[in-house]
């Protein structure tokens, strides 16, 4: 059975349901924007386009010169975006909690970066598999504001601004993703989460 509640014309699905993988990569390749638990905290996601990402600042009230983290299926999809060199020790943290920081290709756009991120949960994997297309990611709050760890408080304050909620339970005191910088070769961490570089 879909245990699943419907609010106007927005949802909210347990991630537990067996279709909850299916029904959130349909939801996103409509163009959705979907509040989704990862393996860190719950975050804003919808698969990546100049259209969802404007949405998506819309909702969070964030300015335009800060970019999203954007979700891949596996490590090896990485380098459909870079020809940065990654040193094997970093990689080999991927699935997991650790944003790389990449120039792009040249043939996008090697003077820009990218934040990208393999996480370590297969469920959410399986959903960017479905898309065939790397999803963002940006935590579930107000710009400024603190991040939201429970379902009830994401529902009362996102409710009416998104297509999809996915409910994984409470996630208090989850840790950020570590970030890091490749530039040269050389490592630079951004950012101390979960992943210790």
């Amino acid at each position: 059975m879909i245990l699943m509640e419907m609010f106007g014309k927005k949802m909210i699905i347990s991630k537990n349901n067996e279709n909850s993988a299916q029904i959130t990569a349909e939801i996103l390749k409509k163009g959705g924007i979907a509040i989704l638990p990862t393996d860190t905290v719950y975050g804003f996601s919808a698969i990546v386009n100049h259209s969802t990402d404007k949405k998506i600042r819309e909702i969070k009230g964030r300015a335009e010169n800060k970019p999203f983290i954007q979700l891949i299926a596996e490590p090896k999809d990485i380098f459909d975006y870079t020809d940065d060199f990654i040193p094997p020790e970093i990689l080999a943290k991927w699935p997991g909690a650790l944003t790389i920081i990449i120039h792009n290709k040249k043939s996008f756009d090697d003077s820009q970066t990218t934040a990208f991120r393999c996480p370590k949960d297969s469920w959410l994997r399986n959903i960017i598999k479905l898309c065939n297309f790397p999803i963002f990611s940006t935590s579930v709050n107000k710009s400024g504001c603190p991040i939201l760890e429970t379902p009830q408080l994401i529902l009362e304050t996102f409710e009416t601004n998104v297509d999809l909620i996915v409910d994984d339970g409470e996630k208090k005191g989850a840790l950020p993703s570590t970030l890091i910088k490749l530039e040269n070769g050389k490592v630079q961490v951004l950012r101390q989460g979960e992943v210790i570089i």
